[in-house]
């Protein structure tokens, strides 16, 4: 076994029992293919894609551009920015405190933050994981992305935040509650979340190149960020040095990386079996219902068999892992672009894999409640008018407003009442009921997802043009 060069496959059809190596290099050529056209369809400058199948690795492989400057192509080896990924490795540097004893899931966070509000009390560690906790967002417009903060000035900062709702209660994906994470392993133990990793994880399973980001240090293979602006390549925005250093999504890895941890996955290696039980285990909520989020993970069920999934977004770079447990299928997906989707790099790649994942065209399902259907019409007629209300949003953050509603409201601008509206997906995700709904204008078409949390009050609203 060997790595190829760059765009091609790694060569290991030999240790494929299920397929020849005709047909191995077919499917290798099939996501080649698919790959170049989605990069090509999106607009990425480059992307690092590898699958691993039955525990081989059928492809890892870079595409494009790791730095368009200097035309420096993008391979296995290049480095990109974790995003929110990097969460699930916060994650287990918890895991191996609790497995020292340093701390526990059920310990109050103010046990270690013992300035924090009284408020804050029943929050936990487990909540934090969870994202469970009710500590609202800190990087929607809150806190200066370009000034350096100490861990001490983070959790002041975090304690001035008013509370979305008690711990436990809801789940709300928090930013704030991973950097407070790391905060939280260093007064437990006295050590950098990172210093952990890199001893007790990333050298353990072989991931040589994954770090902590660094402005300073030499990096090799390391990719630049970009984003578009008004259709054109922009390099990424800076962000201070010390915000990229934070247990929310602050790490540097490869696609060889993500190799070892999915194999180290696959062992329960690094953490106890029980640990690893607990880190895939939905999230409990106080009503007793389960929302499908472990520690750092999506946990849900896709295509008959669970699935383990995770993205994230930060600084000119998109990245996604996803496993399909009864497949024993892992693809991850490294993009160089803020508005890449590698979601949809993953669902084309897994169909090629086994066609029985092909993702399936949404179909309208009988519409039960006619009266939300109502209330989403409402809503859309008031999204294109620029009307809407943030009352009626209460569980939603202040991303929505100004800038979410006048993104929408730019979609939706000028057209005349939608032709169709077919509900095609309801679903219980926790206490919440969450419908999806295609709408077919005369010459646009949307996916738009309502959600309504047991007091009938929004808590999710997302459109995307399809």
């Amino acid at each position: 076994m060997f790595w190829a060069s760059w765009g091609q496959i790694l060569v290991c059809a030999a240790l494929l029992p299920a397929m020849t190596r005709a047909e191995s290099e077919s499917v290798g050529d099939r996501i080649d293919h698919y790959v170049r056209a989605e990069m090509e369809r999106q607009k990425i400058p480059g992307v690092a894609v590898s699958v691993v199948s039955n525990g081989v690795v059928i492809k890892a492989a870079g595409y494009g551009l790791a730095n368009v400057e200097h035309g420096v192509p993008v391979k296995p080896e290049t480095i990109f920015q974790s995003g929110s990924l990097g969460k699930q490795f916060t994650a287990a540097a918890v895991m191996l405190l609790v497995e020292d004893g340093t701390m526990a899931l059920s310990d109050s966070i103010t046990k270690f933050l013992p300035n924090a509000p009284e408020s804050w009390r029943p929050i936990t560690v487990y909540s934090l994981l969870t994202h469970t906790s009710g500590i609202p967002e800190y990087t929607q417009g809150a806190i200066d992305l370009r000034r350096d903060y100490t861990e001490d000035e983070l959790s002041r900062f975090a304690f001035g935040l008013k509370l979305e709702f008690a711990a436990g209660a809801r789940w709300n994906y928090s930013n704030t509650g991973y950097v407070l994470l790391g905060i939280l392993i260093r007064k437990a133990s006295g050590r950098f979340y990172g210093d952990i990793l890199s001893e007790r994880v990333f050298g353990p399973l072989g991931m040589k190149t994954a770090r902590i980001i660094s402005e300073e240090d030499i990096v090799p293979n390391r990719a630049s960020g970009y984003r578009l602006v008004k259709g054109e390549l922009k390099n990424q925005e800076w962000v201070a040095p010390i915000l990229n250093t934070t247990a929310d999504g602050s790490l540097y890895f490869s696609v060889l990386d993500l190799i070892a941890w999915d194999k180290g996955l696959s062992a329960e290696a690094v953490l106890k079996p029980e640990s690893w039980v607990k880190v895939f285990e939905p999230a409990k909520l106080n009503s007793g219902k389960t929302y499908p989020y472990g520690f750092g993970w999506s946990v849900d069920e896709e295509f008959g068999q669970k699935s383990q999934q995770h993205g994230g977004s930060w600084q000119g770079f998109q990245t996604f892992i996803s496993r399909y447990l009864g497949d024993a299928l892992t693809i991850i997906v490294l993009a160089n672009l803020a508005e890449a989707k590698p979601d949809k790099f993953v669902e084309g790649i897994a169909a090629i894999m086994n066609p029985k994942l092909t993702k399936p065209e949404p179909t309208p399902i009988p519409d039960g409640e006619p009266r939300v259907t109502a209330r989403l019409k409402s809503l859309l007629s008031a999204t294109a008018e620029g009307r809407l209300a943030p009352e009626e949003f209460a569980y939603l953050r202040a991303g929505l407003f100004p800038e979410g509603a006048k993104r929408y409201a730019q979609l939706l601008h000028g057209l005349s009442e939608p032709s169709r509206v077919d509900l095609v997906e309801r679903r219980e995700l926790g206490d919440d009921r969450v419908y999806t709904y295609e709408v077919v204008y005369a010459d646009k078409k949307i996916s738009v997802r309502l959600g309504l949390a047991p007091d009938d009050k929004i808590s999710m609203f997302a459109i995307q043009p399809k």
